[in-house]
């Protein structure tokens, strides 16, 4: 089997298979794994999500990472709860009260918040369950146990054949059984090689990191007001803050160029800071990631013979899941879709 991209879903799928006792190579175009999309060191974990099925596969992912956390004997999501505010709290709740989850709606006065706002959300929506995920311990893990399987080169191009797949890259042709694409941005101009359409659009997004007082232990926040900047907030280190914002997508869009996109995207969200938040208001880190938009939440799956492509966004507190998944898709040939993958969990 071949795995492309040793991002968090390529890396998880890698270590899925050999698990599963095949041979694996995973290909890497930068040479480290977890190095681009899957950088930082920190993500926010949630069970809320819009539709019950995500609810459900999120849920799946926590027992996953469950697992790994007993197989590292390390902590890898740190339970500080995770609040959703703004517009879609009340569909949210709907979808994680259909599948069971807990969760509960929470007034600013009732002390059930701890989060950073001057002024605290009305009625937000609390999924305890929720947290932080510690990307330093994931990825310290995945790469224990995919050691020797990562090839740090890049595929440029692959066929499928009619008894599995060629790859070839600078290490010379390759054959294999099965071959998984879930190279981030690089996904798309490889799987329309083999006739599979995966979006093509890229865009630019930052996050940037405030000094905190490394008393205070909030909640992780995702608030998407009916008017001013949605953005996605949470504790990435002791006495940091992490805030990410929905930027204009014109000045975010590919073709403006990273450095406009980062000039843009920080003058929004340290405005945002100094006017709405109780972290002193100076950026003193921040995390570039190249995007496709208009995405959300959840994972597609397309198939071509023996090739398949995964894309998404927010992937990373599915990796668990997914890379069982997947795995499972490569042996099987299969092709997952949401679902059917939530029916089964």
């Amino acid at each position: 089997m071949a795995v492309v991209g040793a991002g968090v879903v390529g890396l998880s799928t890698t270590a899925a298979l050999l698990q599963g006792g095949a041979d694996v190579v995973c290909y890497e175009r930068a040479g480290a794994p977890m190095a681009q999309r899957s950088a930082g060191s920190s993500r926010i974990f949630r069970l809320a999500h819009p539709t019950p099925d995500l609810v459900r596969l999120a849920r799946a992912a926590r027992a996953g990472f469950g697992r790994w956390e007993q197989a590292a004997d390390t902590p890898m999501i740190i339970p500080s709860g995770c609040v959703i505010s703004g517009n879609p709290a009340q569909g949210w709740a709907a979808a994680m009260a259909a599948a069971g989850a807990p969760h509960e709606i929470v007034d600013a006065p009732s002390g059930g918040l701890r989060l950073p706002a001057l002024t605290p959300p009305s009625g937000a929506l609390l999924d305890p369950a929720g947290g932080v995920i510690d990307v330093d311990a994931v990825r310290g893990y995945l790469i224990g146990v995919t050691r020797g399987a990562v090839a740090g080169v890049q595929v440029y191009a692959i066929e499928d054949t009619a008894t599995g797949a060629t790859v070839w890259s600078p290490a010379g042709e390759a054959r294999f059984d099965a071959v998984v694409l879930a190279a981030g941005a690089g996904t798309s101009p490889l799987a329309a090689q083999v006739g599979i359409y995966t979006p093509p659009a890229l865009a630019h997004h930052v996050r940037f990191t405030f000094p905190i007082d490394q008393s205070v232990a909030w909640q992780s926040w995702i608030d998407k007001p009916s008017a001013g900047l949605a953005t996605y907030q949470h504790q990435s280190g002791p006495g940091r803050w992490a805030v990410g914002g929905e930027i204009d997508p014109e000045l975010m869009a590919w073709e403006m160029g990273r450095e406009v996109a980062m000039s843009a995207s920080g003058e929004a969200v340290l405005g945002y800071a100094r006017e709405h938040l109780a972290v002193e208001p100076r950026i003193v880190d921040s995390l570039y990631c190249v995007t496709t938009p208009g995405l959300g939440d959840g994972f597609e799956v397309r198939r071509n013979g023996s090739i398949l492509a995964v894309y998404g966004e927010n992937l990373f507190k599915l990796a668990p899941l997914l890379g069982d998944v997947l795995a499972a898709a490569c042996t099987e040939g299969s092709t997952p879709a949401v679902p059917d993958v939530a029916a089964s969990h």
